[in-house]
Parts: C-alpha cells; structure tokens; sequence
C-alpha cells in the first residue's frame, strides 16, 4: 500500500471522527441534555468516547463556528447561551423562512414530495402519541425540512435547515410548557399545511405556515415572560 493511499485512509478516519464528535455533541446541545453554560471537558470526552483529543478540537471548532459553544480566554470551552434578549430577530426569521418554504412547496411540489412529506408527518404524529419530546423535536425539523426541499431552493433549504436546527434548544423550552404532552392541534396543523400544498394553494400554505410559527412564537414568549416574572423577589 502507498504512502498516499495510507495518508488518505487515515485522513478519512480522521474525518469520520471528527463527525463523530460533532454528531454527538452537537444533539447533546441542541436538545439541552448539555445546557446553556455547560463545560466542556476535552479529557473526559476523550475518555468516554475513546478517541484522541484531536478530533474532539476539530469537532469543537465546527460547533463556535455555529454559535453552539464558546472559547473562553482561559481556553475551555463552554455551552453557548441561548440569547433571549435577541430572541426576536431569530422569530422574525423563522417566521419568514415557515411562509417561503411552505408557499414555495405548494406551487413547485411533486407527488414523490408529498409521499415524502406525508412520512415525515406519520413519525411526528407517532413521536407526540409517545409524548417523546426529542423524537418530536427531530421529527418536527424533519417535516419541515422536507417542505423545504419540495419548494426547490436549495438557498432556502439551507437557511431554514440550520435556523431549525438552531431553535431545537428552543423548541425543547417550547414542548417543556406542555410538560412535553403536545396537544393534538399542533398534529391537524400540519395535515392542513400538507392540505395546502397538495391542493397548490399558495396563500393558502402560506397563511397557515405563519399561523402555526405564530402560535410556536407566543408561547415561547409567555414560557419566558412567565419565568421572569417568576424570578422577582420583593
């Protein structure tokens, strides 16, 4: 075996580690079983997974370039915090990219994407029976997602598939309100936004998308109104 061949095998190991890592990670922190302000400890990780500490550096780095962990001046790494004071402009733009991906599927979808779509919503509406909130909050990213995808803009897809990979530790605020018992409303929601894109009814689709971003918006603001309220002591 080459030289070349056996440094391009280590490279793809090296690769596939750092994917690893990252994978695990990066769930851990969306789904708050790492929560905001959580260190990070490079040794134990090495340890629990049984690797060197290179890929886990790499791994790390792809999570601060997505805002999902931060180097502190003492160089350990911590769970970044979620930023509510901001949490408006990140609304504003889930809010746009529910109305674009869903109008755009309603007027470009194929009958492949409907059947794809329709799978999607069968593992959500099976993961709220369960009351499974992390199933629910895959499941909810994997629909909407697949939404996306029938409207055939790959930009929009990729803005809208890391905005919602980024609300999923919102989200998991959002489905602890409901004590992770989403009620069913949430569920026909979503057959009448698939209602909307079957029948190519644009404003349609899009009125019901807002709506349901809407209603996901204002009881994560009274999640948070709540607990601040909570939080005052006279």
């Amino acid at each position: 075996m080459s030289d070349k061949t056996t440094a391009s095998q280590a490279e793809r190991k090296r690769g596939e580690g750092v994917k690893f890592v990252y994978d695990i990670l990066r769930d851990d922190i969306l789904d708050l079983v790492l929560p905001p302000g959580s260190p990070i400890d490079e040794v134990q990780l090495a340890e629990r997974l049984s690797m060197s500490r290179t890929p886990i550096r790499e791994a790390l780095v792809r999570l601060a370039g997505e805002g999902l962990v931060t180097t502190l001046p003492n160089r350990s790494t911590v769970v970044s915090n979620i930023d509510f004071l901001n949490l408006h402009t990140f609304f504003d733009a889930m809010t746009l990219m529910y109305r674009v991906t869903t109008r755009l599927a309603a007027q470009f979808r194929t009958d492949a994407d409907l059947v794809a779509i329709r799978a999607r919503q069968a593992d959500f509406a099976h993961a709220v029976e369960a009351h499974d909130a992390l199933a629910m909050i895959a499941t909810n990213r994997d629909f909407h997602a697949r939404i996306a995808e029938a409207g055939r803009n790959p930009y929009y897809t990729g803005l809208f598939c890391r905005l919602l990979d980024e609300g999923r530790r919102i989200l998991r605020i959002y489905y602890s309100s409901f004590d992770d018992r989403l009620p069913r409303r949430y569920v026909i929601e979503h057959e009448d936004i698939i209602a909307a894109i079957e029948a190519r009814d644009v404003e349609a689709a899009d009125r019901l998308a807002s709506a349901h971003a809407d209603q996901i918006v204002r009881q994560i603001q009274d999640l948070i109104a709540r607990d601040r309220r909570q939080q005052i002591t006279l």
